[in-house]
């Protein structure tokens, strides 16, 4: 008596599910399990001064080379470019204040900090970017008055450990050297107009992940750099 022999499957399907599978597959192993892996530390990339026309060319490059940035807006920046700041946000950057007109603050008196901080903070949240944490005082100055309004509006003051000197023409091989001395829970200034920091994002994606550090966020309780 012979065995009943089952009816042939019709190759097509088969090789379809079959490459579905391997494609399924793929796509589950590459990128985000050995990415979470791979981070031993994290550090901030932070660019102020935007947004502007240079902000999606940066954003394009920034999330090509997986990173991401907390991008320190001007109040009269997000104000006219409203569309750059809700692209910064679904780009997957954080969106920080600095302040409106990028004044030296501590010249200023407090009802005067108070407007540059305030408006930019209504500024930033009308255009979809969210009410910002976080608080970068234009050329890093600051005394007791601007740390009193800053507590007013519940934000946390960022300097930087490292400055990238973009703005100084700093050429994209130093700002990718400067970006190497980043520790972890470290924070480097660039800026949204500098072509060359623009240039050197390939590089310091590639020198983080070899050093493994990750792009992080910044925290508001610590002021440090920390898994997004």
């Amino acid at each position: 008596m012979s065995t009943p022999t089952r009816p042939a499957l019709h190759p097509l399907p088969t090789t379809l599910a079959a490459v579905a599978l391997v494609a399924a597959g793929s796509l589950t192993v590459s990128s985000a399990p050995a990415q979470a892996a791979a981070c031993n530390g994290y550090v901030g990339l932070t660019f102020d001064d935007g947004p502007s026309g240079n902000t999606p060319a940066l954003l394009n490059a920034l999330t090509q080379n997986g990173l991401r940035a907390t991008m320190f807006n001007q109040g009269q920046y997000a104000a006219a470019n409203p569309s750059q700041v809700r692209a910064q946000v679904n780009a997957g950057m954080w969106v920080g204040n600095h302040s409106y007109t990028h004044p030296h603050l501590p010249q200023l008196g407090q009802a005067q900090i108070d407007s540059e901080i305030s408006r930019t903070q209504q500024a930033i949240a009308a255009a979809g970017g969210g009410t910002p944490k976080l608080f970068r005082p234009p050329y890093g100055e600051t005394n007791s008055t601007v740390k009193a309004v800053e507590a007013k509006y519940g934000l946390t003051e960022i300097i930087w450990d490292v400055d990238s000197q973009d703005w100084n023409g700093a050429s994209a091989d130093a700002i990718v050297q400067a970006a190497g001395r980043l520790g972890n829970g470290q924070i480097i200034l660039m800026h949204d107009w500098s072509a060359n920091s623009r240039a050197a994002i390939p590089r310091i994606a590639q020198g983080l992940t070899a050093r493994g550090l990750c792009a992080g966020r910044i925290s508001p309780q610590t002021g440090r750099a920390v898994a997004p």
